[in-house]
């Protein structure tokens, strides 16, 4: 089950404005990548649903987490139905994420309390993911869609979204600053928090390097 309610995880969300998006078939290796994050700041991570097993990483990274990261809350991204999101949330996730909205997943995670995050491309998308009481809907893939003059039109009309952007986001002061400029309630993050020679080479503290400057950034 959840260790964190609700208005925890999305407080903590709001709060810290970046959740690192990360997948491995190694157990080790997420588990050391999700520890790097925390000692670097992190407090949201997304672990994806994206390979054979990896509900047995996730549910390794959750145990393991539990013990060394005892603030971090964690979720599983790439959910594309009720089934799996049921799964994951036995196994303990603290928010759902999936690439687009699922009618029957908003509802599983509605049962439970668990935010669900949907990813959305469209105003028409995002108000009906908020009418199926998504509180964070995520802008996906952001680059392609629009970009932060996309987040920042959607906020005109809808000033109450809270918007999750995933899709050419990165550590970097001019990319960061614009989707802050225009009005994210956080940002997703994937390959360039992690590069592929790094996580290979073993250097954590690098991952954790990343992570603090891309949060000072931020804040």
């Amino acid at each position: 089950m959840a260790k964190f309610n609700k208005i925890k995880v999305l407080s903590a969300m709001a709060a810290t404005k970046m959740v690192p998006v990360f997948y491995d078939e190694d157990t080790g290796t997420a588990c050391s990548v999700v520890k790097a994050c925390y000692e670097g700041g992190v407090r949201v991570f997304e672990f994806t649903n994206r390979g054979d097993f990896a509900q047995d990483v996730f549910a390794g990274l959750i145990k393991y987490a539990a013990e060394e990261c005892p603030e971090l809350i964690l979720g599983t991204g790439s959910v594309i139905d009720a089934p799996t999101a049921a799964l994951y949330m036995q196994l303990g996730a603290n928010f759902i994420v999936g690439p687009y909205f699922n009618m029957e997943v908003a509802r599983i995670c509605n049962r439970r309390l668990v935010p669900y995050i949907p990813g959305c491309g469209s105003v028409t998308e995002i108000g009906n993911a908020q009418e199926a009481g998504c509180d964070i809907c995520k802008v996906f893939p952001a680059g392609n869609v629009g970009g932060p003059s996309f987040v920042s039109n959607i906020k005109a009309p809808l000033p109450w979204s809270q918007i999750m952007v995933t899709g050419s986001v990165e550590p970097a002061a001019e990319n960061l600053t614009a989707w802050m400029k225009a009005g994210v309630t956080c940002v997703g993050m994937g390959s360039k928090l992690f590069p592929k020679e790094v996580i290979k080479a073993g250097k954590w503290d690098e991952i954790t390097n990343l992570c603090r400057h891309a949060l000072s950034i931020i804040q």
